[in-house]
């Protein structure tokens, strides 16, 4: 039985995603900034400590041995270009801190289990369309998260393959969930859909179903790259 740590667990393409690995047999380990108590452990990633403990805590539950992670947990919320230099550099910090410190402090701990047990295993890593295309002029900090996420997966991915270390990415655009809905709103809502060739945004579920194949099935010469989901609103 495969055992997964899933960050951001609670919502949208995290709760859709435990959902399908569960139904697919795998042990999910979950993770919220709250926690529930049971099936979500908590951990609030502003925090700088806060990974390290999620890492030992769901190690204890998975029995000493965890098989994937999957990076998803991320904050998108707008920093205004005009708003006070310690207010912008703050929300900087606190988005690259949530979207991309704690995905790197996760993918190290899983990196160097995986190497002192002489076992394979595989890191997906929920990026964004706007790691390759950009975003906003409110959101610099998001993008440059997620373009950072993406060149950590490619370094991963080259670095440890021979070990049978995998790295995967997901670049969605749009998803239907509780945070890009407020993003689309502010943005015009429907009109933003115009940038999308698909004519709508992604479903939680169609994510989910990219990140559970890449956990449980893809095949190994897959490692590196980088699935694009986003309607052809940016084609590479």
């Amino acid at each position: 039985m495969t055992t997964i740590l899933l960050t951001g667990s609670s919502r949208g393409i995290g709760a859709a995603t435990r959902e399908l690995l569960e139904a697919r047999g795998a042990t999910v380990i979950g993770h919220s900034t709250r926690g529930d108590g049971e099936s979500e452990v908590a951990a609030d990633f502003a925090d700088p400590g806060a990974p390290a403990e999620l890492w030992e805590e769901a190690l204890e539950l998975a029995g000493g041995a965890i098989d994937v992670l999957i990076n998803n947990a991320g904050l998108f919320a707008a920093n205004p270009l005009d708003g006070s230099d310690i207010t912008w550099l703050d929300n900087w910090e606190d988005t690259l801190r949530i979207n991309l410190t704690s995905a790197a402090q996760l993918s190290r701990f899983a990196v160097q289990h995986w190497l002192e047990r002489g076992v394979e295993g595989r890191i997906v890593h929920i990026a964004s369309r706007a790691g390759h295309r950009g975003d906003s002029p409110a959101h610099w900090h998001y993008a440059a998260a997620k373009g950072g996420m993406l060149a950590m997966h490619k370094t991963i991915a080259r670095q440890y393959a021979a070990h049978g270390i995998l790295s995967f990415a997901v670049t969605p655009g749009f998803t239907d969930t509780a945070m890009a809905g407020d993003y689309l709103a502010s943005r015009g809502g429907p009109g933003l859909l115009a940038d999308i060739p698909l004519g709508r945004v992604a479903e939680p579920e169609e994510i989910a179903n990219i990140a559970a194949w890449l956990a449980l099935e893809a095949p190994p010469s897959l490692t590196g790259a980088t699935l694009d989901a986003n309607g052809a609103s940016y084609v590479r």
